[in-house]
């Protein structure tokens, strides 16, 4: 492995990360090699979600995962994780710009580029390892039960603590089940306290009331009835304060859900702000540490970057290949390819391959986005009911659910607040917010402010019209520059989502009249000149701030594009099932907002991360393709007729290494890779004095040498070098070579008791390899009969007293799996006492 050189630095991060194309077909060349049966399209956040859990989910080890991105590898964490390097969000481009090769050439915008038609400005994609992930802002609020009305009852039962809970695995991978203590001070308790008691009194209009919100999972932690002591810690409030229990579970509904992680279990350095760059590089050093030798024949994931995926080709029913700029990648029978190259992009790829055909009418339909505004205050401190006292108020975020009722059904938005203790000319609620500050000088200015004002930041997001046939994707007629179709996109807000925009719109104002507390107060007006005007006590900021731009930000600015690749059960309304598999392919299955039937108001990360780890966990336990056209036994193996099993096929965690090999676990088979001396596997449970053994063995070419081993003691016991002789020199060994090298005797040959003169030897010739072969070893007393593929090859005695000794009582035997030569595999090993 050679780290690339840059004219200022070395490229570590990308090289061990990440290989090419070459390096990918060498790891699947040769006739004992496995394919890449895992196709992933897109390197971004939820990509890396479900290739990171898959391999985790996947203990049989069944699968390979190759990640084709189209970006290069830029940083390994989010950018707010590193000390102000200034990579940024670009605006969106007006008109849209449609970069060459999808990455911009301009360094303000970086890897930022887009490659489609739109009739609105898109900021567009990053085109990198983790992409947009590393960008986000991290407000990750978990979708109520209306929120979920309607998606398909399966999967609502998958995502909620009904049924599997992915939404709380996914909270805690972000980081939001636990108490915020991301965001404390004065400042949040005083602003916290006013919005909850403006809330309960019904002064907040369409806000939903708090006693109507769900619990938040870290109060839920506590307890059916938690005291009113612990919800205060939860706050970090040092005790009560009069307040009740169930007022302070109110409170708790108003904190911030952000993906940022603080604390950390003792000896683990926190996560900090969630990316999904830290996932890819944990799945590829996590396969690298499983086979860590120059070949890549083992590795179960591979990265390969600045590879665009320009066409999935089809036929019968399935993608047989992925066409990329870096070449073809064949898809095998009983592979999938998981399209996770965001929303519109993924709908490209779609619509390009299943254009009018069966199962494919859905596919671009029912575009959403959000509906997306910014109410910005200033007040001073006295405004506050209880003037926090500190002069230094840092932060604050809190985070406010609203409905409206839109013919007839309920929709839904949110108020994500954020404010910073400022001098009287500040303008930015987030000054002290997603920063990383590693010099104190710069940490001394802030906690040295005098903060006389509060500027506060009131962003409503909500959600868009899941039916609207205005906001579609579709085919475009011009080429990009790979010649194939690039993607025309319509997003506009029907009747419906302008009603729900006024509302929240009228609700925010409503909020800042709360914090105003019967005071004048100031609105910005203007952004970009930051121009600043007065309100009166009482009066809404919409008097000075009219409802439209600039307080609404464009629909192509939230990148939270979804809907267009829906889940359901019926072709003519959804373009995936109930798993995210197409209706149009058997093995093409679609990942991320696509998929949702419906968007809700919150950031889609958190409902994304679910999907992506419950699509992992239906994968993980799908086999993967077998040699020869074999099916897959299933996973973990289970043992029938009173043998009990050494090896299931997942947990090898009884089996040691002795000599010089690997044995790693494949597709739920031990697999011999021998190395320069003798080697073996060796079960540390002890055998019976006389017992049956029964296993499945399989060559992977006819010249393979390998054995099993019996009655032989602990390796280390003999002060061996190289302790896999040990068995050689006390044990007995069932042979396994079908040559009989390298004399071509019979007590050479597979199926006899190697060295063991046995004139009534009869010879059963393996299995071609690729194919599975049954051995069955009976040993009673010193007599060892053996049993291959339902012929009896051998009934032999050993009467040499010093080997093959039976466990006794403080003299234990084992039996362990020879690495000699050639990639010999083994499962379903399972021994009876006799």
């Amino acid at each position: 492995m050679v780290t690339d050189v840059t004219k200022f630095s070395l490229d570590v991060l990308g090289r061990y990360v990440c290989n090419d194309m070459a390096e990918v077909n060498g790891a699947v060349a040769g006739t004992d090699s496995r394919p890449f049966d895992v196709i992933v399209v897109g390197g971004g956040s939820f990509a890396s979600i479900f290739a990171q859990h898959l391999m985790t989910a996947d203990k049989g080890r069944r699968h390979r995962i190759l990640v084709l991105e189209a970006g290069p590898m830029v940083v390994g964490e989010h950018v707010q994780n590193l000390p102000m390097i200034g990579l940024e969000v670009p605006p969106a481009p007006d008109p849209p710009r449609r970069p060459p090769a999808g990455i911009a050439t301009d360094p303000e915008r970086e890897v930022w580029g887009q490659a489609w038609h739109s009739d609105i400005a898109f900021v567009g994609l990053a085109y990198c390892l983790g992409g947009r992930s590393l960008y986000w802002g991290g407000w990750s609020p978990e979708l109520l039960a209306d929120e979920l009305q309607d998606w398909p009852p399966q999967v609502v039962t998958d995502l909620t603590p009904a049924g599997s809970d992915y939404f709380g695995a996914a909270a805690e991978q972000l980081g939001t089940d636990a108490t915020n203590d991301f965001i404390y001070g004065p400042l949040q308790t005083a602003l916290r306290r006013v919005l909850a008691d403006e809330a309960v009194a019904g002064n907040l209009g369409t806000a939903v009331p708090l006693n109507q919100m769900p619990n938040t999972r870290a109060a839920s932690a506590l307890g059916a009835n938690p005291s009113a002591q612990a919800l205060a810690t939860l706050l970090g409030l040092p005790g009560p304060g009069g307040r009740t229990a169930a007022q302070l579970l109110d409170e708790a509904k108003l904190e911030a859900p952000l993906a940022v992680q603080t604390r950390a279990r003792s000896g683990f350095f926190a996560n900090n702000k969630f990316s999904g760059t830290p996932l890819w590089v944990s799945a590829a050093r996590t396969a690298w540490g499983e086979w860590p030798r120059e070949d890549n024949l083992r590795r179960r994931l591979m990265i390969v970057p600045n590879c665009h995926v320009t066409r999935l080709v089809t036929s019968g029913g399935n993608v047989t290949t992925v066409q990329t700029n870096k070449g073809d990648v064949a898809v095998v029978d009983g592979a999938v390819v998981v399209i996770a190259a965001s929303t519109i992009e993924s709908t490209r790829l779609a619509l390009n391959a299943f254009q009018g055909q069966a199962g494919a009418q859905a596919i671009g339909r029912g575009l959403m986005a959000h509906l997306r505004s910014n109410l910005t205050i200033r007040i001073p401190r006295t405004s506050l009911p209880n003037n926090p006292p500190q002069s230094e108020l840092s932060e604050a975020a809190l985070f406010l659910k609203g409905k409206v009722n839109v013919d007839n059904k309920d929709r839904f938005f949110h108020l994500q607040i954020t404010a910073a203790g400022l001098g009287p000319q500040g303008n930015n609620s987030e000054a002290e917010l997603w920063r990383k500050v590693v010099d104190i000088d710069t940490l001394h200015r802030f906690t040295t402010a005098s903060d006389s004002h509060i500027v506060i930041t009131i962003r409503g997001i909500g959600e868009m019209d899941p039916d609207n046939p205005n906001s579609s994707i579709t085919q475009h007629a011009e080429p990009d520059e790979y010649q194939v179709p690039r993607a025309s996109v319509r997003l506009q807000p029907s009747a419906r989502d302008d009603k729900l925009w006024k509302e929240m719109d009228l609700c925010s104002d409503l909020v800042a009249l709360a914090f105003a507390n019967g005071n004048p107060y100031e609105v910005l007006v203007n952004p970009r000149n930051n121009t600043w005007k007065t309100v009166g006590a009482g009066k809404p900021a919409v008097d000075v701030l009219p409802l439209g731009p600039p307080r609404r930000d464009g629909l192509g600015t939230t990148h939270h594009e979804a809907g267009p690749l829906r889940l359901g059960t019926n072709a003519n309304n959804s373009a995936v099932d109930l798993n995210g598999r197409f209706h149009a392919a058997a093995n093409l299955y679609a990942l991320g907002p696509a998929v949702f039937p419906r968007l809700g108001s919150p950031n889609p990360m958190l409902t994304g991360t679910a999907l992506a780890r419950r699509l992992a966990d239906h994968i993980a336990a799908q086999p993967a393709p077998q040699p020869s056209g074999q099916a897959a036994g299933p996973l973990p193996f289970a043992a029938g007729d009173g043998y009990s099993v050494l090896f299931d096929g997942i947990d090898n965690s009884q089996w040691r290494l002795a000599g010089d090999c690997a044995f790693p676990l494949v597709d739920g088979a031990l697999v011999s890779e021998p190395g320069n001396d003798l080697g073996m596997s060796w079960c540390v449970t002890p055998t019976p004095a006389d017992f049956s053994l029964r296993l499945q063995f399989r060559l992977s070419r006819p010249d393979d040498n390998s054995g099993v081993f019996l009655r032989f003691p602990d390796p280390n016991s003999k002060g061996y070098q190289n302790t896999a002789y040990v068995p050689v020199d006390f044990g007995v060994e069932v042979q396994i070579d079908d040559l009989a090298r390298w004399d071509g005797a019979d007590n050479h040959r597979t199926g006899a008791v190697y060295g063991l003169n046995n004139p009534n030897y009869q010879q059963a010739t393996c299995n071609p390899p690729g194919q599975w072969n049954d051995l069955q070893v009976d040993v009673q007393g010193q007599t060892y009969t053996v049993t291959l593929n339902g012929v009896q090859s051998t009934v032999v005695n050993n009467v040499d007293g010093n080997r093959g000794l039976p466990s006794q009582p403080g003299s234990p035997a084992f039996i362990g799996l020879q690495s000699h030569s050639g990639r010999v595999a083994f499962r379903h090993i399972r021994i009876k006492a006799l």
